[in-house]
């Protein structure tokens, strides 16, 4: 990928991640949250960030001093 496609990539993951805490905060307000189901959004939410940050990572040049 070049570094185009990656900085597309990582606004369609950025997007995600707000869904997921947008569901997350959606969840928890209910009177009987599924704490199962928040769970698993949030498991999900810490991959997409680290994919993010992995990703992040290839845009920037290793430099050795």
């Amino acid at each position: 990928m070049d570094g185009e496609e990656l900085r597309r990539k990582i606004e369609l993951l950025r997007i995600e991640h707000g869904d997921l805490d947008a569901s997350i905060a959606a969840l928890a307000g209910q009177t009987s949250p599924d704490q199962l189901q928040i769970a698993r959004l949030k498991k999900r939410k810490l991959r997409l960030k680290d994919e993010i940050a992995m990703l992040e990572d290839h845009l920037i040049p290793d430099i050795i001093a």
